[in-house]
């Protein structure tokens, strides 16, 4: 393992979790890792643009244009191979990762999920959280497995969203609790990679 973890991002949208990532790294709060590459699912992402803004290597695998999931998977697997990640942040990702993959990189895939789990697992889990009227919500970050966000949790912050009279200005008030959490979680992940999630 280099000085510096090498890390892939995988994101589906507007990458903003992936910008707090990159600011983080230049403003010195990130100093144990670097970002190596992002992989998207689809074309013409934020995320994408974030990336190159930033002089990233960009591999955009659009899953419309291939003919079947396994073939995505297939290339999905295959960049990652020829980049040996130390670890894969999953930043709004929207493909659940094959179990091959999720195997061959334990407890080395980072997600994070706007809820805190094990609540609200899955697809608009801010949505879920309104609609079912709790008052605090927020978000986790955790280490990916073969189920949908079961896996070890790292870290967690709860956020009051009552003075939300939306789903979507809950989940405006989640996302800003999420890049401070992913910052801390990733410091913790820098200074003991080798004992993530060994806790839970």
């Amino acid at each position: 393992m280099s000085e510096k973890l090498q890390v892939i991002v995988l994101a589906s949208g507007r990458g903003s979790n992936f910008k707090a990532v990159l600011d983080a790294i230049d403003s010195g709060q990130l100093k144990g890792c670097q970002i190596s590459g992002l992989i998207t699912d689809r074309l013409h992402t934020g995320a994408a643009v974030v990336a190159r803004q930033a002089g990233i290597a960009v591999f955009e695998l659009d899953y419309q244009s291939y003919s079947a999931r396994s073939a995505f998977e297939t290339e999905l697997q295959q960049v990652l191979a020829e980049h040996s990640p130390d670890y894969i942040l999953a930043l709004g990702f929207m493909r659940i990762l094959p179990p091959e993959l999720v195997r061959r990189y334990r407890r080395r895939i980072v997600n994070i999920h706007p809820s805190l789990l094990p609540a609200f697992k899955g697809m608009h889990a801010q949505k879920q959280a309104f609609d079912y009227g709790v008052k605090i919500s927020g978000c986790t970050v955790h280490l990916i497995d073969e189920g949908v966000d079961t896996g070890p949790i790292l870290d967690q912050q709860a956020v009051d969203i009552r003075q939300a009279r939306s789903a979507d200005e809950a989940a405006a008030l989640i996302l800003k609790a999420e890049h401070p959490l992913l910052i801390r979680a990733l410091q913790q992940l820098t200074r003991s990679p080798r004992t993530a999630g060994t806790t839970h």
